[in-house]
């Protein structure tokens, strides 16, 4: 089956909130206005239930299908927040918030999901129950977590969860996805180093820290080079590295890296974490100083369910006419932790020849709405017939 007829004719419909939204970009758990408006337009829709306040700023939408006697709860899951960046696309609907725009699409993708719950609504043309799943804080802040957290999927029984992201670079209304280990775990780490500090020209009777520090950053690269296995995904990046000086003279008394570890496996997260403290401790004794490290596990790594994988692949393919498949990600996806509590399958479709995601540029492109607001629709319909 490809897109649906009444998303062509909803589009300018769903275009305008998209924008809307976009114009009005809102971070982390601050989705107020956003989550608002969500709640209002499923009350609109006639929605069967709607909860606000779930993870402090997510919302959440019941629909009843016609007949429900297959006992199948499916949960259809889309991102709310913005990201703290400056907006220079220049468009007529850009980012009224100084400093906050929507650089990855995550208004699009409640757009999409708000025009599918407005569809699965008025149709109601399956047995079970669709629960549709907007969720603050997945730039950083683990909302995804903070929901499951307040009971999402043992309050409403939630037996599969569904994700979709847009992806730039690919065709607009092109499909993507793989089985197994998808997006990475995303962690970061801070270290302290503290030597001795002292006059540049004496280095002799300092513990320099500088040094120390600048042999970590270097030891760390060996994680990947030699613990880890090469043909695993493994990345380690130091991405600060600051003195407590600011002078050309003076040898820090301190030094402080800061930094992210991205991983395809629990047990390659394991052993980064490891080798990471013994590195950091090891190289700062051998030099006379003292390290401590702060390792904060963050997003999990996120794992397509084989069996919830190959049905979205085929509805995708009901809608599209294909589904490629997709590449291996290192970039972190909160719908890690959902997909940890119930079987699932994260997709992506193609956004077009756009900036990347993150970038001061970038746009969701409206003529992707149709194939997702019907990918969303079908795996309701197709995954629970109506009886």
């Amino acid at each position: 089956m490809p897109v649906k007829n009444r998303f062509a004719e909803l589009l300018d419909e769903i275009t305008a909130w998209r924008r809307d939204i976009h114009e009005h970009p809102e971070v982390l758990y601050e989705t107020h206005r956003t989550s608002a408006l969500v709640a209002e337009k499923l009350r609109e829709f006639g929605c069967d239930e709607v909860v606000e306040g779930i993870g402090r700023t997510g919302v959440v939408g019941v629909i009843r299908g016609k007949s429900d006697s297959s006992g199948k709860v499916i949960g259809l899951r889309a991102d709310m927040d913005a990201l703290p960046i400056q907006e220079a696309t220049g468009l007529d609907y850009a980012s009224r918030t100084p400093g906050a725009m929507h650089a990855c699409g995550h208004d699009g993708h409640t757009a999409m999901l708000l025009g599918a719950a407005k569809y699965l609504s008025e149709t109601r043309n399956f047995d079970g129950t669709a629960v549709v799943i907007f969720q603050p804080a997945e730039e950083g802040g683990a909302g995804g977590k903070a929901m499951c957290d307040d009971g999402l999927m043992e309050r409403w029984n939630i037996q599969e969860v569904y994700g979709m992201h847009n992806w730039p670079g690919t065709p607009l209304g092109s499909f993507h996805i793989r089985t197994g280990p998808f997006f990475a775990s995303a962690d970061h780490f801070k270290i302290e180093l503290e030597g001795k500090g002292g006059h540049a020209a004496k280095p002799h009777e300092t513990v320099d820290t500088t040094l120390l520090a600048s042999h970590v950053v270097v030891a760390l690269q060996s994680i990947v080079s030699r613990n880890a296995n090469p043909v695993e995904q493994l990345v380690v990046s130091v991405t600060s590295f600051e003195t407590d000086t600011k002078t050309h003279n003076v040898i820090p008394q301190k030094v402080t890296l800061m930094g992210t570890v991205r991983a395809l496996t629990p047990e390659l997260r394991d052993l980064a974490e490891t080798r990471l403290k013994e590195i950091a401790e090891g190289t700062a004794a051998t030099y006379g100083g003292v390290a401590r490290v702060e390792y904060i596990r963050n997003y999990p790594v996120m794992v397509n369910s084989p069996e919830q994988t190959a049905f979205a692949a085929e509805v995708a393919k009901s809608v599209s006419g294909a589904c490629a498949e997709a590449p291996l990600v290192m970039g972190g996806e909160d719908f890690a932790f959902m997909a940890e509590e119930r079987p699932g399958a994260y997709i992506l479709v193609g956004n077009g020849d756009t900036a990347a995601v993150h970038h001061p540029e970038y746009n969701f492109s409206d003529e992707a709405i149709p194939a997702g607001c019907s990918w969303w629709a079908e795996i309701v319909e197709q995954r629970m017939p109506a009886a």
